[in-house]
């Protein structure tokens, strides 16, 4: 235990004199413009290429086809950007190599071939090695220290992921919480924030724009005493319970799925063809394509979108369901995304399915299963409740809070990214740490102590 504190205490301390803040402010400002901006191109491109699969629905039966390519880009120009987030979450606890100035023109390119031909991904993955990338790449420019360069790559996580999703404050957050499971960077904070809104200005300023959802409103009281409507959250506890339940089952199907296929296949361009294969299956065997690509535009009227989950009768009993098995499956055999806007699907249509077995407001809970689902999978609760003010309003701060600490609790301490450190002692931990004090002091040789 003393070993491992002091790595992290070492790898996660920064310490900078007024110089080398001053030029690691102006680098911030150059790259995150840079990065927004890259961000921008790459949200066009990808409401351009869902909307010409849409058009040209063929295209899906390329997908295999397309798997395959995907591998043999890795395989032959960029096998160092496999890991894609874990590399960039490694070089800030522990610099080795560094992030590749061609992770992001390599992310960007094979996210943009999944969706073109329908596999389920998200966007925030590619966002953020996008900003990793770029910040990097301006730190090799200028030689900046070991230290600058971790406060770099903690902005280009920031700035990546609030220019992705129009959440500015959300992205600063995220970055300084996703790093370490029970402990928030706060000395990132400031270029973090500085990060975040530049690149979520230069997104605006190119007049991309994101979606917008809306919560209706209700009243959250039930008696005068009380500043809050105690049956709804015991309701919104029991939700939550299950939202982090569905997390634990992504993560845990993430991962099972993407080790199952490399034991099955020595040949390993076979996965993503074979993946391909089963998402045609799939969306043959169901009729629908509701679960393909990104799930926030409508291919055709009347589909299950995130959008329509914030509905009555948005969304099917099992869309949540199928959109796990979806992305897990496109994810685990090698086609390129995020994990966290199909998180978005996922928890918006169970909490739609919820709402209705709870007798709740639908739209509530499709934005607290949009966020929960989200912070069980991530272990990032405090940037999903702020996520949840900016993107549905400030009126249901509370029980947003709830939900992703609820659902972050339930999920256990798996997630999506497994470079997270632990920087806290677990209850495993925790019950053998006791357990030696125990012996220590009143153990056998202590005995009569």
């Amino acid at each position: 235990m003393k070993n491992s504190n002091q790595f992290l205490l070492k790898s996660l301390t920064f310490n900078l004199t007024g110089k080398q803040l001053f030029r690691l402010l102006l680098l911030i400002v150059a790259a995150s413009l840079a990065i927004g901006s890259m961000v921008a191109l790459f949200l066009w491109l990808l409401t351009t290429s869902i909307h010409y699969r849409f058009a040209h629905k063929w295209l899906l039966y390329l997908l295999p086809i397309a798997g395959v390519f995907i591998h043999f880009i890795y395989k032959w120009m960029g096998s160092s950007s496999e890991k894609g987030n874990n590399l960039i979450m490694d070089e800030i606890h522990q610099p080795e190599a560094g992030v590749p100035k061609r992770m992001a023109p390599i992310i960007l390119a094979t996210t943009i071939i999944t969706h073109l031909f329908g596999g389920s991904a998200g966007r925030e993955g590619t966002a953020v090695q996008i900003g990793g990338s770029i910040a990097a790449m301006f730190g090799k420019w200028v030689k900046v220290t070991e230290t600058e360069m971790r406060f770099l790559l903690i902005a280009g996580i920031a700035a990546g992921f609030g220019a992705v999703f129009g959440t500015p404050l959300t992205g600063a957050v995220f970055a300084i919480e996703v790093l370490t499971i029970g402990s928030v960077q706060y000395k990132a904070i400031i270029p973090a924030l500085i990060a975040s809104f530049i690149g979520d200005y230069a997104v605006a300023t190119w007049g991309v724009h994101h979606t917008a959802y809306h919560i209706d409103i209700m009243a959250l009281a039930n008696t005068q005493y009380l500043p809050f409507n105690l049956p709804l959250v015991f309701k919104v506890i029991a939700a939550s319970v299950i939202f982090g339940l569905v997390s634990y089952l992504f993560a845990f199907m993430a991962t099972q799925i993407k080790a199952g296929f490399l034991k099955l296949f020595k040949v390993q361009w076979l996965i993503p063809l074979t993946g391909g294969l089963i998402i045609i299956a799939l969306t043959y065997a169901i009729g629908k394509p509701d679960y393909l690509s990104l799930g926030v535009d409508a291919e055709y009227p009347g589909a299950v979108t995130i959008p329509s989950a914030f509905y009555a009768n948005g969304a099917d009993t099992w869309s949540w369901a199928w959109k796990t098995i979806y992305t897990t499956v496109t994810l685990g055999t090698g086609f390129k995304g995020g994990e966290v806007t199909p998180l978005f699907y996922i928890g918006a249509t169970l909490g739609n399915t919820l709402a209705l077995l709870l007798n709740s407001p639908v739209s509530l809970f499709a934005g607290l299963g949009f966020i929960a689902v989200f912070a069980g999978a991530t272990n990032t609760p405090l940037a999903c409740t702020i996520m949840g003010v900016e993107l549905f309003g400030n009126e249901y701060t509370l029980l947003f809070a709830i939900a992703s600490f609820t659902a972050y609790f339930f999920s256990g301490h798996t997630g999506i990214y497994s470079s997270q450190r632990k920087v806290f002692i677990d209850g495993f931990h925790q019950q053998n740490y006791i357990r030696q004090k125990i012996y220590k002091y009143f153990g056998p040789t202590n005995k009569g102590a």
